[in-house]
This record gives C-alpha cells, structure tokens and sequence, in this order.
C-alpha cells in the first residue's frame, strides 16, 4: 500500500457523497479513549482544544489513536489561534473546525491558514501529514493537504445574518452549529430551542439546504428528541455525548446498583 493510501483521508468521501455522519467529542487527555471510542463505528472523533485541557502533545496522540481505529479524527480550534492552527495540520488530522465564526472575512482569514499558496497563506513543514518524510512532499501540496474537511461552527446570530456571504467560500466543506452559544447570542443561553433561537436555526438550515451544504449539530448531551430534531431539519451530521459524561454516567449506574442492593 502506498504512504498515501495510509495517510487517506477517512472523512472527505463520505462528506462528497453527504452520507449521514455520526460522531463523538473528546475533551480528556488520555488516548486509549480515541482507540476505544473508534472501535464502535463512529464517523468520526470530535477532539476538542477549544474548551478543554487537551494540549497539542495530547490531540497528536489523539489523532494517532483514532488512526489506528480506522476513525477520522477532527479536531476544533482554539479561536483564532494560528500557532495551534500550524502545529495541528501539520500533525495530519483528517478535518479541523473553527468555532465561534461570524463574518465571511473572518471565515475566510481562518480557511486560508489552512491553504498553501496560491489559495491560502499555510507556511510549509508538514510532520506527521507526511510520515515524518517517507511520502513525497510536492503530492501532500498539490492533493493530499486539499482532502483535509474544513468545517465552521455557526454559533452567533451574526453567523446567521451572513450566512448567505460565508457559504460562498468554496473550500468550507461543513457547518456545525452550536445550539448554546447560538442561543446565548440572543440573551437566551441555555434555552436552545426557544422559538427566537429555533427561528435562527430553521432560517440558517433554510439557506444551508438551498445551497447543498453539508451541516450538522454539536450537542454534549444524548437525547433523542434533540437529535430528531437536527435529523428532521436536514442535517447530516449529529455529534453527540462526551467522554467525561460516559464515565460519570457509567460511574453513577454502578454506584447506585452497589447501594440499591446493599440497603435491601
């Protein structure tokens, strides 16, 4: 098999042909959970340095390990952060997403540090993107650095108000929303699927079906009713549950069947 194919890109069909996508998030650092969770069947790993401790040392063996699983790794971005942005390409993952966006300039500044030249300002010094040196570096510039899945959180009511703008870029491959910040935008935090927030959402699903996109919804929690709800609107890409919430969910099932039979 040829370094390439090793190195393939395990997100980027699946998202051309606009298969429904399952994934997961990650926010804890050790990497055992990536090769775990991989081995169930998801899409794809959620592994987040936005929000949660993980450093770049942690998300390189992250992505390491859901390689092995045979799971795309994506991983979210600090905010505007292009120190990160470098070191995380550089490491290969199959897809990174930006969170927080709310402009088509911003959008677009974001996507072009992922972008060599002429489409984008990426400097160049690809590590693990290359095997470290065994595949040829002119093929990961002309093919394999374009198969990375780029990605754009629509969190903010300006992001809404845009939209039309920011799907324009043509090297966006998906948008995500964030259902608490979007709704935190309107002065409403937590209250996700209050009529003014649900209004936003319809509205940007609206503009994202009319032009093809491939969407979806990042949501900690697992309830079906929510996850209909995103189905229902059209988005093919439902990433849900979190690592520390499996363990503490698994922890209290055992703690409390520990106490029911021992004060029987």
């Amino acid at each position: 098999m040829k370094g390439w194919e090793l190195m393939k890109n395990l997100l980027r069909e699946k998202m051309e042909a606009h298969e429904q996508l399952r994934g997961t998030h990650v926010c804890m650092s050790d990497s055992s959970i990536c090769e775990l969770i991989g081995g169930l069947g998801f899409d794809f790993i959620w592994i987040d340095m936005e929000h949660s401790y993980l450093s770049c040392e942690t998300v390189h063996r992250h992505i390491i390990a859901a390689r092995a699983a045979n799971t795309a790794s994506l991983i979210r971005l600090p905010q505007d952060d292009l120190t990160v942005t470098k070191k995380v390409l550089e490491m290969g993952p199959d897809a990174v997403i930006f969170p927080m966006i709310t402009s088509a300039g911003q959008a677009d500044k974001l996507i072009r540090t992922t972008l060599y030249p002429p489409d984008g300002d990426r400097g160049f010094g690809p590590m693990r993107a290359i095997r470290y040196g065994l595949d040829d570096a002119v093929e990961y510039i002309d093919k394999k650095s374009l198969d990375l899945c780029r990605f754009i959180q629509i969190e903010h009511k300006d992001a809404v108000e845009n939209l039309e703008e920011l799907v324009q870029n043509p090297f966006i491959d998906g948008y995500i929303f964030g259902p608490n910040d979007l709704s935190g935008s309107i002065g409403k935090l937590g209250r996700m699927y209050d009529p003014e927030c649900v209004a936003l959402i319809q509205k940007a699903a609206g503009i994202l079906k009319h032009h093809g996109k491939n969407f979806g919804v990042s949501l900690g929690g697992c309830e079906e009713g929510a996850l209909r709800f995103w189905k229902e609107l059209g988005a093919n890409i439902l990433s849900s549950g979190t690592d520390y919430r499996y363990i503490l969910n698994g922890a209290k099932a055992v703690y409390n069947t520990i106490k029911m039979v021992q004060e029987e």
